[in-house]
C-alpha cells in the first residue's frame, strides 16, 4: 500500500484521520509484515551464491518498501555476509550514513543516523553522557522496574495475557517518557506522533505538521529544563557540554535546540519500537524452546546471555542503509559512487561462516559479536539502554508470571515481516491454574 506524498487534500486529510492502528497497519505493510513471514532461506541461498546482490530487499522480496518509495530509481545492492556488512559500517569514508538523509530529514531533523565523522563525533560526544551504563543504573532503580510491575499487576492474576497488547508495544515508550520526566497521561499523544514521523506511507506534509507540533511541544520542555534542570534525560541533554580539544581552542560544545528536539523526534519511536520487537521475538524464541525457557527460569543469570542470542537470531531490523561515496568493490563486487548500499544484518548475523546452524535459537552457544546494534563508530548510541530494558523486563517476567507458556488455543504464533521483524501476537498461560 502506497499513499503518494502529491496526494490531494482530501486525501491528506483522510490519512490525518487514521486511527493508531490503521496507522501502524501502513507502516507495517511497508515492512512486510502479512507479506514475508519467514525471510531467512531465502536470505541463505542468496547468501550462498553471493555476499553482494543488486537490488534492495523489498526488491528481492517482490515487495514495495521503504526504499522503494525513498530511492526511486537509484542503484541499490544487499550486502549479505557477516564480513561485508561489517565493512560496511566500519569504512565510513566510503560508506556514508547519509543514506538516512530522504526518511528522516524534513520530519525527524538533522540526527546522528545520517552524520558521518567529524560531526557525528561531535554529537555523539554531547549526547552519550546521558546513556552510560551508571545512568542506566539509576533509571532501573527510580522507575523501569516500578514501570513494568505496573504492567505485570493488571495480568498476573488473569492467567493468561497478549505480552504484545499487555505489555511489550506500551513498556519503552512508557520508559522513555519517565526518563524524560513528561507526563504519562500523554504517551497516547506521542504514540501517535511516533506512528506518523516514521511513517513514510503517509502524505509528507501530514508528517511535516506532527514533526511541528511535537518540536513545539519538545522546545518548551527544553526551556523549562535548561531554567530548573533536574536529573531526567532532557535537562542532561539541555545542559551537557564539554571542551573540545581538537579545534586547539578547547572552545566548550553544546547541543542546540534543534539538535534536542530531532534527537528527542527520533528516539521516543525508535528507541521504543525496536525494543517491544527484540523482546517479543526473544520471548518467543524460548517460548518455542521449553527447554532453554526452563534454564532461565533456573538460573536468572542467563537472561543477558539469552538476550544476545534473541537479538542475532531475530533482530527488529533487518538492516540499516549507507551510500557509497567514491567507486569502490565489496568482497569483489564493484559498487559505483551514488549506490544505496542496504547491509542486511539479518544475513549478516545468519552467516554460516561465522556461526554452526544459524538459523537455530540456542542461548548456550559459544557468544561471539553480533551486528543487531549495528558496528563502527555507528554502533548502537542506546546499546545499554537497550539491555538493560530487556534485561528488567525479562527479570520481572520470570518472576512474576511463573510456568509461563504459549497459549495452545491459539495457532500460529510466529514472528513476521521483512524490514522490521515481530510477531503480532504472544498469547501465554501462566501460573499452575489456568482459564
Amino acid at each position: 500500500m502506497t499513499v503518494d506524498a502529491s496526494s490531494s487534500d482530501q486525501d491528506a486529510a483522510e490519512a490525518a484521520d487514521l486511527s493508531q492502528d490503521e496507522l501502524l497497519k501502513v507502516k507495517d505493510e511497508f515492512f512486510g509484515h502479512g507479506v514475508v513471514r519467514d525471510p531467512y532461506p531465502e536470505l541463505a541461498d542468496m547468501l550462498s551464491k553471493c555476499p553482494v546482490h543488486q537490488g534492495s530487499m523489498p526488491e528481492h522480496f517482490g515487495i514495495v518498501g521503504p526504499e522503494t518509495i525513498l530511492f526511486g530509481d537509484a542503484p541499490q545492492v544487499s550486502v549479505l555476509s557477516f564480513d561485508a556488512v561489517e565493512q560496511g559500517f566500519k569504512d565510513y569514508e566510503t560508506f556514508s550514513a547519509s543514506w538516512y538523509k530522504p526518511s528522516l530529514r524534513s520530519t525527524i531533523g538533522r540526527t546522528i543516523l545520517e552524520m558521518d565523522p567529524p560531526e557525528h563525533g561531535r554529537y555523539r560526544q554531547l549526547i552519550q553522557g546521558a546513556l552510560t551504563r551508571k545512568e542506566m543504573e539509576r533509571w532501573e532503580a527510580e522507575f523501569v522496574r516500578d514501570l513494568v510491575d505496573s504492567f505485570l499487576d493488571k495480568i498476573v492474576d488473569l492467567g493468561k495475557a497478549d505480552l504484545v497488547a499487555d505489555f511489550a508495544i506500551q513498556y519503552p515508550l512508557r520508559v522513555l517518557v519517565a526518563a524524560c520526566e513528561l507526563p504519562q497521561g500523554d504517551v497516547e499523544m506521542f504514540y501517535h506522533w511516533a506512528a506518523h514521523l516514521t511513517n513514510v506511507g503517509i502524505p509528507e506534509e501530514i508528517r511535516q505538521k506532527v514533526a511541528k507540533d511535537f518540536g513545539e511541544y519538545l522546545l518548551k520542555v527544553i526551556n523549562e529544563r535548561r531554567e530548573n534542570p533536574g536529573k531526567d534525560l532532557v535537562s542532561l541533554l539541555a545542559t551537557v557540554k564539554f571542551r573540545d580539544a581538537g579545534d586547539g581552542a578547547g572552545a566548550e560544545q553544546r547541543l542546540t535546540d534543534e539538535e534536542i528536539v530531532s534527537f528527542l523526534r527520533l528516539l521516543l519511536p525508535a528507541g521504543a519500537q525496536t525494543t517491544y520487537r527484540t523482546l517479543c521475538n526473544l520471548l518467543l524464541g524460548l517460548l518455542t524452546h521449553p527447554d532453554q525457557l526452563k534454564a532461565v527460569y533456573d538460573d536468572r543469570s542467563l537472561i543477558p546471555q539469552a538476550i544476545e542470542e534473541g537479538l542475532r537470531w531475530e533482530p527488529p531490523l533487518i538492516g540499516f542503509g549507507r551510500e557509497a561515496t567514491v567507486d569502490t568493490e565489496i568482497e569483489g563486487v564493484p559498487i559505483a559512487a551514488g549506490t544505496m548500499v542496504n547491509l542486511v544484518i539479518a544475513a549478516a548475523d545468519h552467516d554460516p561462516s561465522r556461526w554452526d546452524h544459524p538459523e537455530e535459537f540456542d542461548i548456550f552457544r559459544p557468544q561471539l559479536p553480533h551486528l543487531a546494534f549495528g558496528s563502527g563508530n555507528h554502533v548502537c548510541l542506546g546499546i545499554h539502554f537497550a539491555r538493560m530494558e530487556l534485561r528488567v523486563a525479562m527479570e520481572r517476567i520470570f518472576e512474576r508470571l511463573p510456568d509461563l507458556r504459549l497459549d495452545p488455543s491459539v495457532e500460529d504464533v510466529y514472528i513476521g515481516g521483512l524490514g522490521a521483524r515481530s510477531p503480532d501476537v504472544l498469547p501465554v498461560l501462566f501460573g499452575t491454574e489456568n482459564p
